[in-house]
């Protein structure tokens, strides 16, 4: 689900990437695309028989409701969830507007003056980068939390992935958030989780990293966030919707 999807190549990385999980899977892996534009005003039905959901990163307010509204089908509907860069920010936004009851929590980057903040510009950027733009990607080192997905996906405590954005999940918000229900199976030193799911629930795996985890050109070495089995598929077809906003 994304806002590009009449430029499918703005995704090809992902697309690759979920192409060689499913070799690792041993599974083909249909691609179903859906502008998140066609969600924002709540109708998620383009969502319906979908094995999985896959919300990539992107820029701008254009289409984020829709991204919100798809995190909210795969919550309400145990549908696993990817949420990369802004499809994992868009997720928090999500649960925060139910659990906090809080209806206009929302990123700082498109409601400037909310009264719930969950996603807020990195101090350092405000201080660094007064432009507007982002230092070039960086690996850091993600602590994995053992007996979730993520740390099942790469088996190891200790995970490093490039890093590059300016906005974050607000820690302001980790402890309400948690006592909420969301588990932060993935942190980075002190920093912000990387990943995140609803307790009780199915994998819901949001990456924040504004470029997209590298894949190799090698369908073997599969990314490994992207590999996650999340769910069980009676048939060797896993059908993934995509919807764009931006």
């Amino acid at each position: 689900m994304g806002k590009y999807v009449a430029l499918p190549d703005a995704y090809l990385s992902v697309i690759e990437s979920l192409k060689h999980a499913g070799v690792h899977h041993n599974l083909a892996v249909d691609i179903r695309w859906v502008s998140s534009e066609k969600l924002d005003a709540g109708d998620t039905s383009p969502l319906m028989g979908v094995a999985g959901i896959v919300v990539p990163g992107g820029f701008g307010y254009r289409g984020i409701e829709g991204k919100v509204q798809a995190s909210r089908y795969a919550r309400h509907n145990r549908i696993p969830y990817l949420g990369l860069c802004l499809g994992m920010q868009c997720a928090v936004i999500d649960f925060a507007r139910e659990a906090l009851d809080a209806p206009d929590a929302n990123s700082t980057e498109f409601a400037a003056f909310t009264s719930t903040p969950v996603i807020d510009l990195m101090p350092e950027q405000k201080e660094r980068r007064p432009d507007g733009r982002l230092d070039a990607p960086r690996p850091v080192s993600v602590q994995a939390r053992p007996g979730f997905s993520a740390h099942k996906a790469y088996g190891e405590e200790v995970v490093y992935e490039r890093h590059r954005h300016r906005f974050e999940f607000n820690n302001e918000y980790r402890e309400s958030l948690g006592e909420a229900g969301m588990v932060f199976s993935g942190v980075v030193a002190e920093r912000a989780p990387r990943r995140d799911r609803r307790a009780g629930g199915p994998p819901l795996v949001r990456g924040d990293a504004v470029s997209i985890p590298s894949f190799d050109p090698d369908p073997t070495a599969r990314t490994r966030c992207f590999a996650i089995r999340a769910c069980g598929v009676p048939t060797k077809r896993a059908s993934t919707r995509w919807s764009s906003a931006r």
